[in-house]
């Protein structure tokens, strides 16, 4: 079991809720923004820091932070169907329920998440500070998905998508769109590459142009590959495949 840790002095609010494993930097600042942050009864904001004495609550939960025995990290295929955060008061089928018994004592959270409907890759770590190298674009870390879609692609958009279409206050993007050259299908098929991953991202994008996304499976974040590892599967990632995160 993780051994309790205290606040021994002042710290940013979304360095808390990440070393708390509640989620990445990144992401505990979308919570902070969206309201389902709260400390000492107020709704937090972005860049205010907490001490020992501070009652911090997300989603209703009060967070205490807690200092991980081992640090650990590992790679999950993760099936279509579940979601990938530590709590959702509608769906309590998530990525952490189909972890292993002995790994579901763990403080652990996605570095990069995936929708409900996609499937694929996924980082799974109670290192806060890999976690925000991973997800954030200062990190450098690209992410290659596979994309079946519900109609040919038009391979004439392909430099609109790399440009980039704002919606909803958010410009998506993506790196490199490579059609399929090969196999049953291939004119629906493409790769998708990104760097940033916004929410939905990718579906937003192809919604945009008035596609829409029938499968989505990350496949490589990187220079590392998930092979051999079936749906729901999950395993501790070495030292090695950790350096090959960060390579391009």
């Amino acid at each position: 079991m993780p051994a309790k840790k205290t606040v021994d002095a002042p710290m940013r609010l979304q360095k808390f809720l990440a070393e708390a494993g509640v989620a990445s930097r990144r992401k505990a600042e979308e919570m902070i923004r969206e309201g389902r942050v709260e400390v000492n009864g107020d709704l937090a904001t972005i860049g205010m820091s907490v001490g020992p004495k501070d009652k911090v609550q997300a989603d209703g939960r009060t967070i205490r932070l807690h200092k991980a025995s081992r640090s650990l990290t590992l790679i999950m295929n993760k099936p279509k169907g579940v979601l990938c955060t530590n709590f959702d008061p509608h769906d309590a089928h998530t990525v952490f329920t189909i972890l292993p018994e002995e790994l579901q004592q763990e403080r652990l959270f996605c570095a990069g998440r995936l929708d409900k409907d996609s499937e694929g890759m996924l980082i799974l770590t109670n290192d806060g500070d890999l976690a925000n190298r991973i997800t954030h674009p200062s990190g450098g870390v690209v992410k290659r998905y596979r994309v079946m879609l519900n109609r040919p692609l038009d391979r004439a958009i392909i430099p609109k998508m790399l440009q980039g279409v704002t919606r909803e206050g958010e410009l998506l993007y993506a790196l490199k769109i490579i059609p399929a050259p090969l196999g049953p299908d291939k004119e629906l098929r493409c790769e998708v590459h990104l760097q940033q991953g916004r929410k939905r991202e990718i579906r937003r994008l192809f919604e945009a142009f008035g596609y829409h996304v029938k499968k989505l499976k990350r496949i490589q974040m990187g220079k590392l590959v998930m092979k051999k590892l079936p749906p729901g599967a999950v395993r501790p990632l070495s030292q090695k495949e950790l350096e090959l995160l960060f390579q391009s």
